[in-house]
């Protein structure tokens, strides 16, 4: 039953990798907001409508990642594998997490409808303990990423070990929201 699994994943990543990295990337997200509701916020109840924005800022965030995989892999290039890897999570660490972390708290903002002074705030807030927690993990997830893992499954790795984080980002991009979903007056 598992080899089946396999083979239909690696059937769909290498027929369609975006689509297949998309889809994944959002049942993950999609998985660590429930993990953030249930477990550590202890919600009776899941919050469909926030699960839900987390599901399509998942499947936009995979197909942006397996671009930026594909650019990285496509720009750096040299004899020394070691050396590669380390080029590419200086770049990945340096250029694209900051912007990413920036858009993803900014997309979290815009689907909970929050106004642009609000969202501003919510980056103030938000931004640099997320980025922070972004550098103590993701460094050396990516070495290895990028010096032992095939371009059609870095986006996997990444999305599997990132259950943990996307349960972070979703605590934390939701803290200081009311059950409703709507900002609280502590912004």
């Amino acid at each position: 039953m598992l080899s089946q699994i396999a083979r239909i994943y690696q059937n769909g990543v290498s027929k369609y990798p975006y689509l297949a990295q998309g889809i994944q990337t959002a049942v993950l997200m999609s998985t660590g907001d429930i993990i953030a509701q249930k477990v550590v916020e202890k919600k009776a109840s899941i919050d469909y409508k926030r699960n839900g924005n987390f599901l399509l800022i998942g499947f936009v965030g995979g197909l942006g990642l397996r671009k930026w995989y594909g650019f990285l892999s496509n720009s750096i290039k040299g004899n020394n594998k070691a050396i590669i890897a380390v080029k590419k999570v200086g770049v990945d660490q340096l250029v694209f997490a900051p912007i990413f972390i920036g858009v993803f708290i900014s997309a979290v903002g815009m689907l909970q409808g929050s106004k642009p002074n609000e969202i501003k705030k919510k980056l103030e807030r938000e931004y640099p303990d997320i980025l922070k927690a972004n550098y103590k993990i993701w460094p050396a997830v990516q070495l290895i990423n990028f010096a032992f893992v095939p371009l059609n499954y870095q986006v996997v790795l990444v999305q599997v070990i990132a259950i943990l984080w996307n349960t972070y980002i979703s605590f934390k991009t939701n803290e200081n929201t009311s059950p409703n979903g709507d900002y609280n007056a502590r912004l």
